[in-house]
């Protein structure tokens, strides 16, 4: 089977190739996939995208007509993906589920403790022979409550890692995983008493209509003035205007995310030498109790692999004619 990678970047390459282990017939190419891009899929039976892609309605009915069949994902989340779009033409569609909760929630984690101690702050001085402390102070971990938003596999690898630290858990999601309150004294309580009663908030959730922008003024009108807000799933789970508004007003204390609800068209992508035109994000830049990184949570060696073996599985499958069990 003839398989095209979109937006392939150098370092996952090589983890994709070692999967290809029955030498299926694989192309990469860096572009991501568009209404323009489509085009390139042409004598492909496959195709596989990564979270960044464009797998709308229009650009599915180029892909079809095409002779594309199998789109499989590189990443776990899928709304990028009109899927009911791609049902109603057949389209046999998988993603990479569970590839490495512990990759999401130690970056997650990294976040939080980079930008409470202040060590890019603080790395940034000593490079320039400052070694002053007076603007490093932070908090402890231990003993401050935690609210998770989400309890499926990276929420649970992310209570496991602050429970570890020694702090209180809160949850709040829709199916909750009862066990976690057994392994780590974990209690779900409703998302308005979570956000009132937290000192770090962090999200670990699909992005689904009924999300969208869950993290708003509203919602951070009943939060703490000294909370942080950890963001590792989905930009637009936060309308960002709402958050630069909140950290400029000393509404909440910061704001650390891997993710941006704009970040289509800007992330993985090298502006260092023309700069960017998006004013929001310029601005959320600019603040110091922001920090971002560019949707890296997935670059472990461990993920990688994961996400590569998972990705073959599902073509494997489907080259057998098989249902793969990744099917969305």
């Amino acid at each position: 089977m003839k398989i095209l990678f979109y937006s392939s970047k150098d370092f996952e390459i090589p983890f994709l190739e070692k999967a290809n282990t029955q030498n299926q017939k694989i192309t990469f190419i860096k572009d991501a996939l568009t209404s323009e891009t489509a085009l390139k899929a042409a004598g492909y039976k496959a195709i596989s995208i990564f979270s960044g892609d464009d797998a709308s309605s229009l650009v599915l009915e180029k892909l079809w007509d095409l002779g594309v069949k199998y789109i499989t994902l590189r990443s776990a989340g899928h709304n990028n993906v009109h899927l009911e779009a791609a049902k109603n033409y057949g389209f046999k569609v998988a993603n990479a589920p569970d590839y490495s909760p512990y990759a999401i929630a130690e970056h997650a984690t990294a976040l939080l403790l980079a930008l409470n101690r202040k060590i890019v702050t603080a790395n940034a001085q000593v490079k320039a022979y400052n070694f002053v402390q007076d603007n490093l102070m932070g908090f402890n971990l231990r003993g401050k409550t935690v609210g998770l938003i989400g309890t499926g596999s990276i929420g649970a690898a992310m209570a496991s890692i602050m429970n570890g630290f020694g702090c209180t858990l809160l949850a709040y999601d829709i199916a909750p995983n009862y066990e976690l309150e057994a392994l780590y004294n974990l209690k779900y309580k409703s998302l308005d008493q979570l956000c009132s009663a937290s000192d770090i908030i962090s999200l670990h959730i699909p992005l689904t209509e009924d999300n969208h922008y869950l993290i708003n003024k509203e919602r951070m009108s009943l939060m703490k003035k000294n909370v942080i807000i950890v963001n590792t799933a989905r930009g637009a789970h936060v309308h960002t205007l709402d958050i630069i508004e909140a950290i400029e007003n000393k509404q909440i204390a910061g704001y650390c995310t891997d993710v941006y609800e704009k970040e289509a068209g800007i992330f993985f992508k090298d502006f260092s030498e023309i700069g960017i035109k998006d004013k929001t994000l310029k601005k959320l830049l600019s603040l110091s109790n922001v920090l971002l990184t560019p949707h890296q949570g997935y670059m472990t060696n461990e993920a990688l692999q994961n996400i590569a073996d998972l990705t073959f599985e599902n073509l494997n499958t489907w080259k057998e004619h098989k249902i793969s069990k990744n099917e969305l």
